[in-house]
């Protein structure tokens, strides 16, 4: 089945000596896998290896099929062109950990408008912002909401919040919860909008703790979830 999609490349890896196989979330079938012939040639005149960088944002037509294999690229064409997240150094770190996020959280093979939507304003956000320090934290923090698991806010003043159920507390949870200092760091992010991030002062070992919940959160709560690969990195970007 020929179809045409929007969608944002999630990871690239290289099979064999010229070819890549690219995992991209679509607007309209979710997760897919692609299979890249030739890309890495050095005389290849078809489609560019520059396409499937991380969190490139693209307009492709695709050989679809409906038995989970790998799927075929057409056409493929830019849909956004980042103006510094690809370019300047401490955002190519920041989208080289997002990448990560989603190719360990997204794996429905269905599509969501929603999802996508966020996905991609969220990435020209901080592609236009310079204060993109908090970035992760944030986005991390509203994936959830379409994840399954963001939390529930039901009472004021909480002293604790469970992470194994996703609430808010005033009884100290059997195991996996936050209480005192990082309990208000985790509500100070939770009030926070993208709109207003600049406006949320961290020091590197506040944006640690909150980086730290948020990964046990999704341990707790997604299957297969792994510690990503760039966290180290990340975490020396912006320390």
């Amino acid at each position: 089945m020929i179809s045409a999609s929007k969608a944002i490349v999630i990871n690239s890896l290289k099979y064999g000596e010229t070819s890549l196989i690219v995992t991209c979330y679509t607007l309209e079938l979710g997760v897919r896998r692609y299979m890249v012939k030739g890309v890495l040639k050095a005389k290849n005149r078809g489609l560019k290896r520059a396409y499937f960088q991380p969190l490139t944002q693209l307009q492709l037509v695709g050989y679809h099929n409906t038995k989970g294999n790998l799927n075929t690229i057409k056409e493929v064409s830019v849909n956004y062109h980042y103006k510094s997240l690809t370019t300047q150094i401490t955002k190519q770190t920041l989208s080289f950990f997002v990448s990560d996020i989603l190719n360990n959280s997204l794996k429905e093979e269905e599509g969501n408008t929603d999802l996508f939507a966020f996905i991609t304003t969220a990435l020209q956000w901080a592609d236009l912002n310079d204060e993109v320090a908090n970035f992760h934290l944030l986005f991390m923090l509203n994936l959830t909401k379409f994840l399954g698991f963001y939390p529930i806010s039901n009472i004021q003043n909480p002293l604790y919040f469970n992470l194994n159920d996703g609430v808010f507390t005033n009884t100290i949870p059997a195991y996996h919860f936050i209480a005192e200092g990082k309990l208000k760091l985790f509500l100070r992010l939770l009030g926070t909008k993208f709109d207003t991030l600049s406006e949320m002062k961290l020091n590197a070992g506040q944006r640690h703790e909150l980086l730290s919940i948020l990964i046990k959160y999704f341990e707790l709560h997604l299957e297969g979830f792994k510690e990503p690969k760039s966290l180290l990195i990340l975490q020396s970007i912006f320390s």
